[in-house]
């Protein structure tokens, strides 16, 4: 145990670092399969009983758990994620700033930071844990599985919570470059403020009446083929803020399926990806005290 964290008893394999799931207190079950079968139903009470007997699922001692282990309240389960067949990103990522505390990686569109749902191996922490053997690398913010960009993520667990805390505080300056083909009679630049709030369905957010949460400023940045380039600062760090505040200014990012209205859902167009792009971040480090900026080697090409 390191700090408040308990050790795994499973190791990292191939990026993919095991799932714990914690045994409630208010036990009514009287095997650990038969919480699992409950809590986990769309994996299904056979596919766990061949998990077990496969010896992929461990209590926190290390110990095998077995069809037949009786529920513990309180303990700990380990065992590795199985999702059905993912579509591979065919985009690689990019490492641009590597040290001891930090690794900068420039994401490619259509790939999710971090496991969840359907996503596990596609995913721009398992692809660098598998290419740096670094099991405890953690990204310290997020940007959408469809927008491209800048993603900082911490390797050394012991500075961590000083880097994430630079994000919660918005300490950290963001700049988005967003390619569109609105193009409205506005006075550029403009600071859209809104409250943002989780819409429907449950992956959309919108815009209420009340006191703002959201700022974004918005400046025009050159006419091309295919779209008018802007560039977004968010001030504050709500979900899908940038391609909420763009569609609600007129400016809706191309190829967006979400905003400014959600589209049917349909297979992955990897020739159509969404046109956003985290281009850099500016922050001081809390560690020395030296400012530090990251750059984007991505572009945004019109179509």
């Amino acid at each position: 145990m390191r700090g408040d964290v308990l050790e795994s008893p499973l190791p990292t394999l191939d990026g993919v670092a095991p799932s714990r799931q914690t045994l409630p207190a208010a036990g009514r079950w009287a095997t650990v399969l038969d919480f699992l079968s409950e809590r986990h139903a769309s994996v299904g009470f056979e596919t766990w009983a061949a998990r077990m007997r496969a010896g992929r699922v461990v209590d926190e001692a290390g110990h095998r758990v077995t069809p037949e282990s009786p529920y513990r309240a309180g303990a700990c389960v380990y065992y590795y994620r199985e999702p059905e067949e993912e579509t591979r990103v065919p985009f690689a990522e990019r490492i641009i700033h590597l040290d001891e505390h930090l690794l900068v990686a420039d994401k490619p569109h259509f790939l999710a930071v971090a496991p969840a749902g359907r996503f596990l191996r596609e995913t721009l922490l398992v692809r660098l844990k598998r290419s740096t053997g670094l099991d405890a690398l953690a990204p310290v913010h997020r940007i959408d599985r469809e927008t491209a960009g800048l993603v900082v993520f911490s390797v050394n667990p012991s500075t961590r919570g000083a880097y994430a805390s630079l994000f919660q505080r918005r300490e950290v300056s963001k700049v988005y470059e967003a390619l569109s083909v609105g193009r409205p009679a506005l006075d550029l630049p403009v600071t859209r403020r809104s409250r943002i709030v989780a819409g429907e369905p449950f992956f959309r957010m919108k815009e209420v009446d009340g006191e703002p949460n959201s700022e974004t400023r918005v400046e025009l940045i050159a006419e091309r083929e295919g779209g008018t380039l802007y560039e977004a600062r968010p001030l504050t760090g709500r979900k899908h803020q940038v391609r909420l505040h763009l569609a609600a200014l007129g400016l809706p990012v191309l190829n967006d399926r979400l905003y400014p209205e959600a589209l049917p859902d349909t297979p992955e167009d990897f020739s159509a990806p969404l046109k956003l792009l985290a281009k850099s971040l500016s922050f001081r480090d809390p560690l020395t005290g030296r400012i530090l900026h990251f750059e984007s080697e991505r572009g945004l090409e019109g179509g």
